[in-house]
């Protein structure tokens, strides 16, 4: 196909094309002559990789040539080309140190050990999590880190739930892609769920009516009464 094609097809703007080109985010089209060049389903499957990574994943450009090129090396197992693109969604690390962080970044490590978790504790997500540990305790919220486990727990068959997903894939861009769109838009899901759960759970405990039954406003509702 021209690059008129490929724009109408994958939604991306020609100009846009064109500076992926010129990024080296984009492999060149074929020329078919002097002025003119042809892609394919190959282009069309990374420009819709990159446009995941950039409007979903929330990831710069630089960010994107990172793991585009470790989805392009065969020779980067599966499990590394998935945590280079984790590693790239995970909100960048504060500067913070202190005592108050160095004491949440033990309880973190602890966490991993007693679940048996096989992950790096001074990782991304283990600092994040170190760091929502330190801001809950300065919010005067420290009780809330006594549900570690608790959390811990629930979040165990999502990640399988999304392993298995991702599983489902073959080709090693359906992988990246599925990462990014799971990891972004599963936490909203997981979100979104997690407060209809809380909504009815309120209901039940609280009012021991249907107020937060369907249609029901449940811990908002709660809050609107006073």
């Amino acid at each position: 196909m021209r690059i008129g094609e490929l724009s109408n097809r994958s939604g991306v703007p020609v100009p846009t094309i064109k500076f992926y080109v010129r990024e080296g985010l984009l492999p060149a089209g074929q020329l078919t002559s002097p002025n003119q060049a042809s892609y394919d389903a190959g282009h069309e499957r990374r420009l819709r990789l990159i446009r995941a990574l950039l409007d979903v994943g929330g990831l710069s450009l630089s960010a994107i040539g990172d793991v585009l090129r470790a989805v392009e090396d065969p020779a980067q197992p599966v499990h590394k080309v998935l945590g280079v693109a984790a590693k790239r969604l995970t909100p960048p690390q504060r500067d913070e140190q202190g005592p108050e962080l160095e004491d949440a970044r033990d309880e973190v490590a602890e966490l991993l050990q007693r679940r048996g978790w096989r992950a790096d504790a001074h990782g991304p997500a283990g600092e994040s999590l170190a760091e929502v540990i330190v801001a809950l305790r300065r919010a005067g919220h420290g009780g809330f880190v006594e549900l570690l486990d608790d959390y811990a727990a629930a979040a165990e068959p999502v990640a399988r739930a999304d392993l298995d997903y991702v599983g489902r894939r073959v080709a090693r861009e359906d992988l990246v892609e599925s990462v990014v769109v799971g990891t972004v838009l599963g936490e909203a899901m997981f979100g979104a769920l997690r407060r209809l759960a809380q909504s009815d759970a309120s209901a039940r405990m609280y009012d021991g009516d249907t107020a937060g039954g369907p249609g029901g406003d449940g811990v908002e509702a709660h809050g609107a009464e006073g």
